[in-house]
């Protein structure tokens, strides 16, 4: 079923998608209450400390989505919606903060996260470095994609997503006018904070109960949590004390169809070119457990909404900020 970085690892395309917890009364009024257009100036007003909660889209759910990517509490891809990996960034947020873990944004935590004072849009002019891809389209197929000599992006739409850690609709939302198709274009965009370090990491935790990741100090407190997909029925999440064994960067994924229960037994062990695009994203870290890793992904909206094949799997920039953050022989403790 598994095996190194020929693991099978890629998300079930038929497993359900998680749902946001039930909105109490309290939380749907705040939910329908009218809410300022996506713009720079609404969603760096500071004042802006609307109570985000089960049903919340708009200017205050981006602007909180934005805070707690920067304080190490990922919401995973950034949309403008509070939904299951938002509910759960905000909980570990809370409890790491001596907040009360409700998973909705209140005046407290709003008063805890614009300690971060910096404005959460920012502009940004398109490179010719962005355009100049290559642009590919990606196949659904093994097969097909070990013709491929490397898996990038699909548009420099997908590319600035990534970067920026948004889904590519909400950056279609800031920039209606914008073609996203040439160098010199001024974009609005998530001001998200960069992949490095965790400063004082010293475990991983992986946490079925709530499907996330965590990094730990030495005392225990949750330093930063990514949303994550930790396995399935079929292929569950290996419960149990293990450790890093080591991290590769731009990883060469080898499919080998024996070793998914799901494949197509017609198919053949093939070579798959490194990329973000790969089955195993940007980098692959390997666990003490033979054929088990974390690693990327090249379907961020997917992250703690679906099943995996075994493995644990997170938004692309969530793993490099992972990857920076461990080493060889740093332990990591799976769980229910």
């Amino acid at each position: 079923m598994k095996t190194a970085i020929a693991l099978a690892c890629t998300l079930l395309g038929t497993a359900a998608v998680l749902s946001a917890p039930p909105a109490d009364a309290a939380s749907k009024k705040h939910a329908h209450a009218s809410s300022p257009a996506l713009t720079l100036e609404s969603v760096n007003d500071a004042n802006l400390t609307t109570t985000v909660g089960p049903g919340s889209k708009g200017a205050a759910a981006l602007r909180a989505e934005i805070l707690l990517d920067r304080a190490l509490f990922s919401p995973g891809e950034i949309d403008a919606s509070y939904g299951t990996n938002a509910q759960r960034a905000v909980a570990g947020y809370q409890a790491a903060n001596s907040l009360d873990a409700s998973g909705v944004v209140d005046a407290a935590t709003w008063k805890a996260l614009d300690a971060d004072t910096a404005p959460v849009l920012a502009q940004y002019t398109v490179t010719d470095a962005d355009v100049a891809g290559p642009f590919v389209a990606i196949p659904h197929d093994m097969m097909a994609k070990a013709k491929l000599p490397a898996l990038g992006y699909t548009s420099m739409l997908e590319e600035l997503g990534e970067r920026f850690h948004a889904s590519p609709q909400l950056l279609r939302r800031l920039n209606p006018k914008t073609s996203f198709s040439h160098a010199g274009e001024t974009i609005v965009v998530p001001s998200v904070r960069p992949s490095a370090p965790v400063p004082g990491a010293v475990k991983v935790v992986v946490a079925k109960a709530d499907s996330t990741v965590s990094i730990v100090d030495a005392n225990g407190k949750k330093l930063a949590q990514f949303p994550a997909s930790t396995g399935s029925d079929h292929d569950p999440l290996p419960i149990g004390a293990w450790t890093i064994k080591g991290i590769s960067r731009d990883p060469v994924f080898h499919y080998d169809p024996s070793l998914f229960w799901d494949a197509d037994a017609k198919q053949e062990k093939a070579k798959i070119a490194a990329g973000p695009n790969n089955p195993v994203g940007v980098v692959w870290i390997d666990l003490s457990k033979p054929h088990y890793g974390i690693h990327g992904t090249p379907e961020p909206s997917k992250i703690g909404k679906t099943e995996s094949h075994g493995c644990i799997r997170l938004t692309n920039w969530d793993a490099l900020t992972l990857s920076q953050s461990v080493a060889a022989g740093t332990p990591a403790e799976l769980k229910d």
